[in-house]
């Protein structure tokens, strides 16, 4: 540490930066990404309409279909139609323990025909599981989120001049300038950066502070979750056989309890038995607080046996600042603006790890500094590449290969390690250019699989990768030039 406050503020503030930024970088891109998660899925599966009939009819035809197909399963769990999201996907396990995600179609119920893939949901999970397995992406993630809050005070302690700095840029000054494009993209979205991370870091909070938990609970989690969720409750099979009562009826009186808001999620526990239970969780599309009423019915009989009505103010607090990170509640502009501020977010933190390379490499250097600047190539240029190749291989892939949704994924990654690969070997000069252009070669070619530009999902991803790509060309342009790798 150095010997005044704001000075060792900036050693905090580098420290940070250098061993979260990476991470940081993929977390924020793929957020932005998931704030269109439910248009993304719809994107993906072009083979569903985008216009919503019934959301009631939806579910109740998607239920059915599980009714007939899946009847065994110990639970299945529905994600709901709603405006925004013309069809439900169900997860439920099957006979090997083995959990099958599927878009069911909105009037048939059946998910045959419907590519088998993630869509939005890769971006979203991704976000805070970094494709990790329980509980260490999530951990990586809330700690990522801690060094970023922290990152955040710290540069604001350090920039004396931090409104001033909104108005500043001084083009072609090379490290000046990236440090003016670094203070620009920290400032303009400030209240946006400092809610986004404090809010992801007490959406996973509990990873960082579960011992008061396994005090009262002495890890009982089923206790936990049931007194956080009163009508969210499970009962055990009675090991005889049973029937649900027609489901449409119930989501009728569910919808009618929750005063138009609309469902979100239905749960159904041992399906094909005596002791079987519906739970249908509220839409929160018009509040930014999450799952605020739940109702639950006897499978057979079709009776509300619970109801709650969230009113605990501690409990209220929490759904609101989740309500705020995973914004459900937002109208289609504020949606625009939480993407554009997540990018905002991802440019600040890589504009950041360049100029730190920037830094070292104009003094007397090392081996580990040429490698650091390899790899933060890949990392900046990687990541979007990578994350663009979901989208190409979700149009390329045959719609009826097995195992579909997992290659998807793996095109993801064997493109991302490849990127990091051919980095190492190359000139970092010659890699800015090359993968700058190779995303805007991968955007470009995602606006064109999205013809023809079919209603105003397909449109707007296809219209917004076309934007990319553009930007992408310029930057490729613009870096050439400066580098003079043409002459």
């Amino acid at each position: 540490m150095k010997g005044t406050f704001r000075a060792s503020m900036a050693v905090v503030h580098t420290t940070l930066g250098l061993v979260t930024g990476w991470v940081l970088f993929a977390i924020a891109l793929s957020g932005a990404l998931s704030v269109f998660r439910r248009e993304i899925s719809l994107w993906a599966r072009p083979e569903l309409s985008t216009s919503v009939s019934s959301p009631l009819l939806t579910d109740a035809h998607a239920l059915d279909w599980l009714n007939r197909n899946a009847s065994t399963a110990s639970a299945w769990y529905v994600g709901s139609a709603t405006d925004l999201c013309s069809f439900a996907t169900a997860l439920w396990p099957d006979t090997k323990g083995k959990y099958i995600q599927r878009a069911l179609d909105p009037e048939t119920g059946s998910p045959d025909g419907i590519r088998d893939t993630l869509g939005g949901e890769f971006f979203y999970r991704f976000h805070f599981e970094l494709q990790l397995p329980h509980p260490w992406g999530r951990l990586i993630a809330v700690l990522a989120a801690l060094a970023l809050i922290v990152g955040l005070v710290t540069g604001i302690i350090i920039h004396r001049r931090i409104f001033a700095d909104f108005f500043t840029f001084r083009p072609s000054r090379g490290q000046r300038s990236w440090l003016d494009t670094h203070n620009l993209l920290g400032v303009a979205a400030l209240p946006f950066h400092l809610m986004i991370s404090f809010t992801g870091a007490v959406t996973l909070g509990s990873l960082l502070l579960p011992w008061s938990t396994q005090a009262l609970y002495r890890n009982d989690v089923t206790a936990s979750y049931t007194e956080l969720n009163p009508a969210l409750y499970s009962r055990p099979a009675s090991g005889h056989a049973g029937h649900l009562a027609p489901i449409l009826p119930m989501l009728q009186e569910a919808d009618r309890h929750f005063g138009g808001t609309g469902l979100e999620q239905i749960y159904v526990f041992n399906p094909s038995d005596q002791a079987s239970l519906v739970t249908v969780i509220a839409g929160n599309s018009h509040t930014v607080s999450t799952s605020s009423q739940i109702i639950t019915f006897d499978g057979p009989s079709g009776h509300i046996l619970r109801e709650h009505i969230e009113k605990r103010p501690i409990i209220r607090a929490y759904t609101f600042l989740y309500g705020l990170h995973v914004a459900r509640f937002a109208p289609r502009v504020t949606r625009w603006l939480y993407f554009l501020s997540g990018l905002a977010l991802a440019a600040l933190i890589g504009s950041g790890m360049h100029l730190w390379i920037l830094k070292r490499l104009r003094r007397p250097h090392h081996l580990g500094h040429r490698i650091v600047a390899r790899l933060n190539v890949g990392v900046l240029m990687g990541t979007p590449l990578a994350f663009a190749s979901f989208f190409i291989a979700n149009r390329l892939l045959p719609v009826t290969m097995p195992h579909r949704a997992g290659w998807e994924v793996t095109t993801v990654f064997i493109v991302w390690g490849s990127t990091l690969a051919y980095t190492l070997v190359r000139n970092p000069e010659r890699t800015w250019a090359e993968l700058l252009g190779g995303n805007a070669a991968a955007c470009f070619l995602i606006a064109a699989l999205s013809l023809p530009w079919h209603g105003s999902i397909v449109a707007g991803v296809g219209l917004t990768a076309l934007i990319l790509s553009a930007s992408f060309a310029f930057a490729t342009y613009h870096r050439i030039r400066k580098t003079g790798l043409l002459a």
